[in-house]
């Protein structure tokens, strides 16, 4: 079984988690906002999710000869660990109930602020537990003033989300056309021609598509996009997104007690789950929980989406490889992240958790978030990346090393 034992090995894994956890929520974003149904990508999704989880246990779970202390992937399935084993499928249960919730408030709140405010209050929770669980190994002098920059952060978000609604409203309050239904715009004529029948990102040339950020963007983005958000009240997509960061605050820490039994809960002479079987129960809850809600909503939609069904699901190709690869990503930045946490501590692994640094780059790169926005609105964003900058190498350099 390969193991990350330093403190360099476990930061390199950080950094790739980082990245990798950072871009899987812009690909789902792309296919919302391209007019796919969350339930059909989220199912895409899961299915390659599992298989991340089960490419690293057997990649690395399976390395070397088992021993009785350390014993290989397929050996630890046999044995008597169902108390760990129960905790990381817990880890799993509330890691699928927060990526599920963050796929609608992308649409509500937007990729940035809802990355922002979830990963804030993961450290604030999380990485507090893990603190305590991890019997201290960082360093508390560095740890939670790291902790505290992420505090900074979430509110540096939520100001940023005020600032750019109030600058959207403004554009669409000056832009002359109807109103329907109170909530809805419609383009005028004369700009018909300006948008060709195809997604807003994927126009070869300036002349495909309308200009980010404006008034005419926003409106022909309401009309492709899955799920509608004009004329429903923020505060529905605020508080999908503090619940989804709740759930995300409680995976890590549950994690942890899986692979090294704080609690004391596994027998004696029974070894700790190792990274890569923990990761692999917790990979299979993860699914069944995605599977169950996601056909529940293909026939009993939420938020005023279509109804779907299997077979509807089963026919729909228009972006299936995005979801799939978005799986893998998200499978193996987990992975990644618990692999680093085991060898660094699970606090220090939550510096992952500063993927709002990424997720904001393909926000303004792919969909042209906060473009022609206030300056008011560019100078909080700044603030909110630079404090996140920080953040994420203060928890990093509060890393320890677990004694084996």
């Amino acid at each position: 079984m390969f193991l990350v034992e330093s403190k360099g090995g476990a930061i390199v894994c950080m950094l790739l988690a980082l990245f990798f956890l950072g871009t899987w929520p812009a690909l789902l974003t792309l296919l919302e906002r391209r007019g796919r149904l969350p339930q059909h990508t989220y199912l895409d999704y899961s299915i390659t999710n599992l298989l991340a989880a089960v490419i690293i246990a057997f990649a690395f779970g399976e390395i070397g000869k088992s021993t009785t202390d350390e014993p290989n992937f397929l050996a630890q399935l046999a044995q008597d660990n169902w108390p760990s084993v129960l905790f990381a499928m817990a880890g799993g249960v509330v890691l699928s109930l927060g990526n599920l919730s963050t796929q609608y408030a992308w649409a509500f709140v937007g990729l940035s602020v809802t990355e922002v405010i979830t990963a804030s209050i993961t450290v604030v929770i999380g990485t507090t537990l893990n603190y305590f669980l991890d019997d201290k190994i960082n360093k508390a002098e560095i740890l939670f003033p790291g902790v505290g920059c992420f505090l900074v952060a979430v509110c540096l978000g939520s100001a940023v989300h005020s600032s750019n609604n109030a600058d959207n409203k403004a554009k669409l309050d000056n832009f002359s056309s109807d109103y329907i239904d109170g909530a809805l715009y419609t383009l005028q004529e004369k700009n018909a021609d300006q948008v060709k029948p195809k997604d807003l990102e994927s126009g070869s040339n300036s002349g495909d598509k309308v200009k980010a950020g404006t008034a005419d963007f926003l409106i022909e983005l309401e009309k492709k996009r899955a799920i509608k958000v004009f004329g429903k009240s923020t505060f529905i997509g605020l508080a999908i997104t503090f619940f989804a960061g709740v759930c995300f605050s409680l995976f890590s820490p549950a994690f942890n007690l899986a692979t090294n039994d704080q609690w004391h809960t596994l027998k004696k002479g029974v070894p700790h789950l190792s990274v890569y079987t923990a990761f692999f129960y917790f990979s299979v809850s993860c699914f069944v929980i995605a599977i169950i809600l996601n056909i529940t909503f293909l026939y009993h939609p939420v938020l005023n989406l279509p109804k779907s069904s299997l077979k509807a699901y089963l026919r729909d190709w228009d972006g299936r490889s995005w979801a799939l690869l978005a799986g893998l990503l998200c499978g193996f930045g987990n992975g990644l992240q618990f692999m680093g946490g085991q060898a660094a501590g699970y606090a220090a692994a939550d510096a992952v958790q500063a993927l709002p640094l990424v997720s904001t780059f393909w926000g303004i790169v792919l969909f042209g978030e906060y473009r022609k926005s206030s300056r008011r609105t560019y100078v909080l964003l700044g603030s909110m990346l630079l404090m996140f900058i920080v953040a994420v190498g203060v928890l990093m350099a509060s890393s320890g090393h677990r004694k084996q």
